[in-house]
């Protein structure tokens, strides 16, 4: 294997791990792995099938019902996740080059957000599993047999679903692979993980770290694999509960999948979120802001604004500032210091940015800047930040999810119409306001049909106690803080009484 332009110290090259132990494939087959800034091989990977994936489901089902871990008490499992996170924590430097190498982000957001973050959700998981699962219910005095009473109490207790089969996109590799690992392990549940076959490789990390923190056999599994294995997971019985990340296409059949075995289902899907700039706003503020949310992971994330609401009054001084500061951004390897937005993860997601670009001019559009490679680029799957005006909002660059650094300006006049375009939108995910007003902001955030809405930048950073999540075709239920741990449980309700 050639590694270019990058600091990997090792060459990657993992089976399937299948209760507790690392398998070929029953094919005995591997894929290279590439770096989409390069298109130099990073590292191989078993391939699974549905044979292997049976095989891992049987590891898990047998852990939940016979094995140790959902027996463990909340003190005991939650010491087996600090030893999970240890594990993972001493190797996040290593982690942070993998995901530069493997994804093509950046190195801050890779360093801030792919990594650092979910470690971050890993602690609060750990600490979480401590907790103890019972809740008492009110207590009441009741009327029973011949006149006397009885004092009635109950509780509801936060049981683990069971056998949980995740899948993960790969966009945020580690970040959502150890999103949804991380809250199920902690409740109690076992779990069979597929990761993308683009970027399986900072999830195998996370079975090394199960090894070293010696979590008992079947309750982590990972198996690669193309739509057999996807399916296999979802129609399984044997599988209690299906979170997967991705298209709303592929989610819609997952759904359908899993309908036959009624499982619980977990859907993070597409967005197509609007960024509203009223005519207050401060464009020193949103300026940064919008950039951000066109060139982040190179426009590869669900959540990221690309519908751009502007005042008519401010509409022409945005597109035009809005302009020189892409135009600033510097498109390149990752790896080498100062690029500040990456490649797409492969030459098939090149093509399907530049054919919506394309097919919008077609149409009308106008293309301010960006709107194919950048000059000097030869390998790599580098597409320009690109703007685009002179759209409507019914157009399909303006409501599918293209998962590009592509963006579109849309101009309105009042508070009413731009709450009115940003839920024109057959997604719900999140959303961005920015104003001086901040009350009439917030009375306009509680309007929009959308999981999240942030104004005038909202947290910061990443909150992981905020529960993320959309309506619509973006998906059902929701990951992070006490939301995103209650959808790995079952709640039952245990009632009685003293006489």
């Amino acid at each position: 294997m050639v590694i270019a332009h990058s600091t990997i110290k090792k060459q990657y090259d993992y089976d399937l791990y299948i209760n507790g132990k690392w398998q070929p494939s029953s094919s005995n087959r591997k894929e290279d792995v590439i770096n989409p800034a390069t298109e130099e091989v990073i590292g191989r990977t078993a391939v699974g099938n549905e044979k292997d994936v049976d095989r891992a489901i049987a590891a898990a089902r047998e852990a939940f019902d016979h094995g140790p871990w959902s027996k463990l008490s909340p003190k005991e499992r939650s010491a087996k996740m600090f030893d999970f996170y240890a594990a993972l924590k001493k190797r996040e430097p290593e982690i942070v080059e993998l995901v530069i190498a493997e994804t093509g982000a950046t190195r801050p957001f890779a360093t801030s957000i792919h990594v650092a973050t979910p470690l971050e959700g890993l602690e609060y998981w750990a600490e979480a599993a401590a907790r103890n699962p019972m809740t008492p219910l009110p207590v009441k005095v009741n009327s029973g047999p011949g006149g006397s009473k009885v004092l009635g109490a109950g509780v509801t207790v936060r049981l683990p679903k069971g056998v949980v089969g995740a899948i993960s996109a790969y966009n945020f590799p580690f970040f959502l692979s150890l999103g949804k690992v991380g809250p199920a392990l902690a409740m109690g549940n076992t779990v069979v993980l597929k990761p993308s076959p683009f970027t399986p490789l900072c999830s195998f990390i996370l079975a090394e770290a199960a090894a070293e923190a010696d979590l008992p056999e079947g309750v982590l599994n990972i198996v690669t694999g193309g739509v057999d294995v996807g399916e296999k997971l979802s129609s399984d019985p044997r599988v209690d509960m299906i979170t997967f990340t991705g298209s709303d296409l592929v989610g819609a059949k997952v759904m359908e999948q899993a309908s036959a075995t009624l499982k619980s289902i977990h859907l993070e899907l597409g967005g197509k979120s609007p960024l509203i700039v009223r005519h207050d706003a401060n464009l020193d503020k949103v300026i940064p802001a919008a950039i951000g949310a066109l060139t982040t992971q190179s426009g590869q994330g669900c959540a990221l604004a690309t519908r751009h609401l502007v005042h008519n009054s401010i509409k022409d001084e945005y597109i035009n500032r809005l302009k020189v500061g892409l135009e600033k951004v510097k498109v390149g390897n990752p790896a080498d210091p100062g690029v500040t937005m990456g490649p797409l993860i492969r030459e098939k997601q090149y093509e399907s940015v530049n054919r919506y670009v394309q097919n919008a001019v077609n149409a009308g559009a106008t293309v301010v800047t960006g709107g194919g490679r950048p000059e000097g680029l030869e390998k790599g799957f580098y597409y320009l930040p690109t703007l685009l005006t002179d759209v409507d909002n019914s157009w399909e660059i303006c409501q599918d999810e293209l998962f590009g650094p592509v963006g579109v300006i849309i101009g309105f006049d009042t508070d009413e119409e731009a709450i009115q375009i940003a839920n024109d939108s057959k997604y719900g995910l999140s959303g961005q306001i920015f104003s001086a007003d901040v009350g009439t902001a917030f009375e306009m955030s509680l309007k929009i049909r959308s999981g999240q809405t942030s104004i005038n930048g909202g947290y910061g950073a990443f909150n992981i106690l905020a529960p993320f999540g959309g309506l619509k075709r973006s998906g059902i239920g929701r990951e992070w803080g006490e939301e995103g741990l209650n959808e790995f449980t079952e709640v039952k309700a245990i009632m009685f009484h003293g006489e």
